[in-house]
């Protein structure tokens, strides 16, 4: 008879588990969703963006989040697990039995590798189309113009004395056109009016009734219209005057290949691919600098080809024979310290300036190098955090399980309060060391590598200590085995005092 490979141990602990998983999942992906929403609030308050706007922007949001979210949910969730196990005996019942911890976690361990290559698969090809599609987004609605929110008996390119918000008028308008510079004011005034979008939704309407306008009239327009009399302004009165104001409500989406060579909108093979290719081209373009620093100006000489050389050379050796013959010091003759003391005054101030000029170019051309290989080691840096990035947040669900689990075991400690605190606590930590060694990474201050597998060098020891206090039964956390461990201290210190 065939029987099934899982148990019912394993059915009753993946049970707990994958349902308080998905419940802290959802909750830490709220949280750090607020927290997003937090940051660009101001790209999204005041621009009258359509609901079908807003829900796209929220599940892209969502999608951004979640790989941060992962790791906190399954430390929450393994905590909790074991800590209700512990708090209501079912872990020393199932120790009794014979069961020993890794017995208890292998259908954990199962469960937390799929869900490891399911947050590398997300990272790797779900991820980089929502964070170009986010971005995208987020770059459309800021340059989207602002929703018309005309404020009441307070100055806005004019004043607007009270507003009928059912009938869609206002009353007592004041506005000012310096459109064509502060000489050329126009001011108008009316008694009522209101605004209306044309069928386009690309101009405002603006109707006025009533009113008279004031324009001031430049000298410069006096002159060129021939005018020689003196006046000040130009008055109109009108029953009714309409004016046309450029204003596009509509949502202009940027065109998302703007962002088709960033690091974030690839997966692990295009970085790769990225990476080498650049690298390719810096190192050939510092062979190219190399060899135009040597070919064209050395330490400001002239390189000469192999003939040339031959030639100097020589002629050295021929003018070395003949100051020889004559009984003169042939390195003396043509020491620089000598030949510049040999020099005049004006000399002396013509060759240093000419030496300085080539000195400066030289630097500006180094300069000018350094900035151009740095900006390739950039672009390879970040391509290589994000490559590194996609492994290390896979692999932090894997060891923040073998954080929570055993620590639950060893608290048993169930429900939201301690376990949550602990939770929250080890994530700060884990990333503040994973922000510090992302930084220095990017800074070039650490291998990328380094950096970014900072956080895992650290907290996997934590781990693995944590599994083997708990599979031994240690009494981490209780006070009485640290006092107990602490008493000989103790008495020795009393007997120094007595």
């Amino acid at each position: 008879m065939w029987r099934s490979p899982i148990k019912r141990l394993d059915m009753y602990m993946l049970r707990n588990f994958l349902g308080l998983f998905v419940l802290t999942l959802v909750i830490c992906v709220f949280i750090l969703l607020m927290q997003f929403v937090w940051l660009h609030v101001r790209d999204l308050v005041g621009k009258g963006v359509e609901l079908s706007v807003l829900a796209e922007f929220f599940v892209y949001a969502v999608a951004s989040v979640v790989p941060l979210a992962l790791p906190l949910a399954v430390l929450l969730a393994s905590l909790i697990t074991f800590g209700n196990l512990g708090e209501q005996v079912e872990l020393t019942a199932m120790k009794a039995a014979g069961i020993s911890l890794f017995r208890i976690m292998r259908p954990l361990v199962v469960a937390i590798l799929m869900i490891c290559l399911g947050a590398f698969y997300f990272s790797n090809s779900i991820l980089p189309v929502s964070q170009v599609k986010l971005w995208t987004l987020i770059f459309s609605l800021r340059q989207k113009s602002p929703e018309l929110d005309i404020p009441e008996g307070e100055f806005y390119d004019g004043i607007v004395r009270h507003k009928d918000a059912k009938r869609a008028m206002l009353y007592d308008l004041m506005i000012y056109d310096y459109s064509k510079g502060f000489r050329d004011a126009t001011v108008m005034v009316a008694d009522s009016g209101k605004i209306v979008f044309t069928d386009d939704k690309k101009y405002l309407v603006l109707h006025l009734y009533s009113g008279e306008s004031f324009e001031n009239i430049d000298r410069k327009q006096q002159r060129a219209t021939g005018t020689t009399k003196n006046i000040p302004y130009r008055r109109e009165t009108y029953a009714e005057k309409k004016l046309l104001i450029d204003f596009d409500s509509d949502l202009n989406r940027m065109d998302e290949s703007i962002l088709a060579d960033q690091h974030v909108s690839k997966n692990t093979r295009q970085l790769i691919h990225s990476i080498d290719s650049v690298h390719s081209l810096s190192v050939e373009k510092g062979a190219e600098q190399s060899r135009q620093m040597i070919d064209s100006r050395y330490l400001g000489r002239e390189r000469h080809s192999v003939d040339d050389t031959e030639q100097i050379l020589q002629s050295n050796e021929r003018k070395r024979a003949e100051a020889e013959s004559r009984g003169e010091n042939w390195l003396a003759r043509y020491n620089p310290d000598s030949l510049f003391a040999s020099l005049t005054t004006s000399e002396k101030e013509r060759v240093l300036k000419v030496a300085m000029e080539r000195a400066n170019s030289q630097k500006d051309q180094i300069d000018y190098n350094a900035i151009v290989l740095d900006d390739y080691q950039r672009y390879i840096r970040r391509h290589e955090v994000e490559l590194h990035r996609k492994f290390t947040l896979a692999f932090a669900c894997l060891i923040f399980f073998f954080i929570g689990a055993p620590l639950g075991a060893i608290i048993r400690k169930g429900g939201l309060g301690t376990p949550v605190i602990i939770s929250v606590v080890m994530f700060i930590i884990y990333y503040i060391i994973d922000n510090t060694g992302y930084k220095m990474a990017r800074e070039a201050l650490w291998p990328c590598w380094a950096g970014m597998w900072l956080s895992s060098f650290v907290l996997l020891p934590i781990g693995i200590f944590l599994t083997y206090k708990a599979a031994t039964d240690s009494a981490l956390f209780n006070p009485e085995a640290w006092a107990k461990l602490l008493e000989p201290i103790k008495k020795k210190m009393h007997l120094q005092d007595s």
